[in-house]
């Protein structure tokens, strides 16, 4: 087994944040050349390049998983530190973890108010869509993630959270113009019926680039009336804020998915009317944390399933 000394592996993390070795040499307080022989120590050990020499300088593939080592043993040593009460002046720990929009604006927050204030850690939150979280977690980024993807990155543990209900709404004005015909629900809360081809030539809000929730949806519709679903037709307003993003759908930018919880009392008012009220979305949500013993980790863990279970469906 290849042996990889601490100081290594420090200064490898250390110039993967810093972006170059000349900066990583002046946190450190050696020399660039004292920075560059441990980098070749620690690649000559893994028999791997690990480090693009690039500015910022980036991680190999193989130099993700030394950098995931190199992070879960200095989170290791900060909470024996902190155990034997070494840590320092005491300064809280931070805590990198990535989280997808709607569970940051629905009941992350939330969890994270709840963590006992004795635990001492700050949180550096990353917000990612939770079909793409896992590669921070693979890079060693983050010890946490809030993700949708069941399997563990490796040396990581998964746990089920539940179930994240969206529903297909829009303005009544929106219903009126772009669905003539359907809008016999105006004034109750509903559309009376939607069709795949409808929704696809309709404007959509898209949160960004990566979410492809409402294409799932329209594709779901187009499967239900046994039909093969066409290419991406109608025009999309991209709008990258939870809040915001409900707010376009409120104000008739388009129709869109919105997470239960937050547009269930628009839909009860009549503010939004749902598209498909039989068939709501629904995302499973899995926990994601490094494996590694710590208690930090221990804790933001149970919080966070105590908390979710508040506002997710059962799996």
């Amino acid at each position: 087994m290849p042996h990889f000394p601490s100081e290594q592996l420090l200064t490898f993390a250390t110039v993967l944040s810093e972006g170059t070795l000349d900066a990583a040499a002046r946190l450190l307080h050696i020399t660039p050349s004292a920075v560059s022989q441990r980098l070749k120590a620690l690649e000559q050990s893994a028999g791997r390049v690990l480090l693009q020499r690039s500015n910022p300088a980036q991680a190999t593939e193989a130099g993700e998983v030394v950098l995931r080592l190199a992070r879960q043993m200095a989170q290791l040593e900060a909470d024996a530190g902190r155990e034997l009460g070494l840590d320092g002046d005491g300064a809280p720990l931070a805590v990198p973890v990535v989280v997808n929009a709607d569970s940051l604006a629905v009941w992350f927050l939330q969890a994270l108010a709840q963590v006992p204030e004795g635990l001492n850690v700050t949180f550096d939150l990353h917000r990612d869509d939770e079909q793409h979280s896992t590669s921070l977690l693979r890079s060693g980024t983050v010890m946490a993630a809030v993700t949708a993807t069941p399997e563990p990155v490796q040396g990581c543990r998964v746990e089920s959270l539940g179930v994240m209900r969206y529903r297909a709404v829009a303005a009544p004005q929106f219903v009126k113009r772009w669905f003539p015909g359907m809008g016999e629900g105006m004034g109750e809360r509903s559309v009376k019926r939607m069709d795949g081809a409808t929704l696809n030539a309709a404007t959509t809000v898209d949160f960004d680039r990566k979410d492809t929730y409402q294409w799932a949806f329209v594709q779901a519709a187009f499967r239900a009336e046994g039909r093969p679903a066409p290419e991406r037709k109608g025009p999309r307003h991209y709008v990258p804020a939870s809040q915001d993003f409900g707010d376009a759908i409120r104000l008739g930018l388009g129709w869109g998915l919105i997470p239960e919880v937050q547009c269930g009392p628009d839909i009860a008012d009549g503010r939004l009317l749902e598209l498909a009220p039989d068939n709501p979305f629904d995302v499973p949500l899995y926990w994601q944390r490094w494996r590694t013993a710590s208690r930090v980790l221990d804790v933001l863990s149970h919080t966070v399933r105590e908390v979710s279970a508040q506002y997710l469906r059962k799996s």
